[in-house]
């Protein structure tokens, strides 16, 4: 049983990969937003200072995963999520979408991270770190965001529910990247640095928990 939810997962995460690379406009679309976004912020301000940089990134950040993990869901019509309701057990279902949106999002962080230091500078001291950082930021946005896009969809793909469901739980979790990032900017040590990573990763965790015991319910309607 185990191992059948395990191929049921992979393939449905390899269908996923395989429509993006054959529909590339969807790609090449997000590609053009985060480049056309911080290229507009450099006409504005040019160089940020560090506390502005990083309030920026993540900012862009949000936008990128409304816009990039959204569509992974909303995508979907009635008929095939029937088709799918058929073949493969929820859960398969729902870790597939998270995989999925984790690598496109990772994906995604990364080139924002290369247009930002291109276009606003580098003002980050700790380069590795603020990539861990900008990446665990990535997962933790795609996990949530992944589970609102699955909520969304129930609802007549109302992807205005999904921004207003995510709002309360959105900003917490940007206040808390914003501030975990900051050591990067900086040469001295954060003293809640330890506490602010064990509540990231809870959230995570929580995101995860919750996507899999709601979505079976959300999938039978």
């Amino acid at each position: 049983m185990k191992s059948s939810a395990f191929r049921q997962t992979i393939t449905l995460v390899k269908k996923d990969i395989l429509l993006e690379l054959r529909q590339k406009y969807a790609f090449y679309g997000i590609l053009l937003y985060i480049i056309s976004t911080v290229f507009v912020i450099n006409l504005m301000i040019n160089k940020p200072e560090e506390k502005i940089w990083n309030a920026l990134f993540w900012v862009v950040q949000l936008f990128v995963a409304v816009n990039a993990v959204a569509k992974s869901f909303l995508q979907e019509n009635r008929g095939r999520l029937l088709y799918f309701y058929s073949l493969v057990h929820p859960r398969s279902f729902i870790v597939a979408k998270l995989i999925y949106n984790i690598i496109l999002m990772s994906v995604m962080t990364l080139i924002t991270i290369v247009c930002c230091m291109m276009f606003l500078g580098n003002p980050v001291t700790s380069f590795l770190y603020f990539m861990g950082v900008s990446l665990l930021g990535g997962i933790s946005l795609s996990l949530l965001f992944t589970m609102l896009a699955a909520i969304a969809a129930q609802a007549n793909q109302n992807a205005a529910l999904m921004a207003i469901m995510g709002f309360p739980i959105m900003l917490p979790l940007l206040m808390l990247l914003s501030n975990i990032a900051k050591s990067s900017f900086i040469t001295v040590f954060q003293p809640g640095l330890p506490k602010m990573f064990l509540m990231l990763g809870s959230m995570d965790i929580l995101i995860i928990a919750l996507s899999l015991v709601l979505f079976p319910f959300l999938w039978k309607d």
